[in-house]
């Protein structure tokens, strides 16, 4: 394969761009705010969450499930702040990349699993348009990394092929994934080894038109 030949650069978002919208230590400073039984939380937590990554449920059926199961003392609107206020950016990796990709000659595409409520918010709240000409969201496209489907599908909304593709994952099972596809996939450990990367793709890609 050519640098040249590249055309998409396919990121997660959570534990790479920003925090992740809804993982477990939020889950776990969510029962110490608001009072609740960590273990029968992550319970049900992991019973329907994957059914609200993938937009079966809407977040408020996703808490009647997990939260509102019982009578509370606090009011649901709370909740969702708070939930909305543990997405956070990563220092560095949003603000560079939304920099680099003026001028760096690729498209730059989302594979990410989030529910629709938090992907929205994360979108909107982030400025992510300034970054991704795409999302591929679970919550959009109805299914979640690591079914193989997912990455087939955004190669094909992208019109590439796996060897145009470089995907990067802070999940190394994830972009496991995707090199069984073909791509060439990158485990995300952190901004400046991935920025290297980006760098040196840019730099090639320009050697080689």
């Amino acid at each position: 394969m050519q640098i040249s030949d590249l055309k998409i650069l396919f990121f997660d978002i959570g534990g790479v761009l920003l925090s992740n919208g809804w993982g477990h230590e939020s889950r776990i400073l969510a029962a110490e705010k608001f009072g609740l039984d960590y273990k029968e939380m992550d319970q049900l937590h992991n019973f329907i969450f994957n059914v609200y990554e993938v937009g079966s449920i809407n977040l408020d059926q996703y808490l009647d499930t997990v939260i509102f199961n019982h009578p509370r003392d606090f009011v649901r609107e709370d909740f969702k702040e708070f939930m909305y206020s543990q997405s956070v950016e990563l220092p560095g990796m949003l603000a560079w990349l939304k920099e680099w990709k003026k001028d760096c000659g690729f498209r730059i595409i989302s594979i990410n699993n989030e529910g629709k409520e938090l992907n929205d918010y994360r979108v909107q709240k982030f400025k992510l348009h300034t970054c991704f000409d795409a999302f591929i969201s679970s919550c959009e496209v109805k299914m979640r990394k690591p079914d193989p489907r997912i990455f087939e599908l955004a190669m094909g909304i992208a019109q590439a092929t796996p060897s145009q593709c470089v995907y990067f994952d802070d999940r190394i099972m994830f972009a496991n994934m995707a090199k069984k596809l073909g791509l060439r996939a990158f485990h995300h450990t952190g901004f400046e080894s991935t920025k290297e990367i980006l760098e040196d793709l840019k730099k090639e890609r320009f050697e080689r038109v």
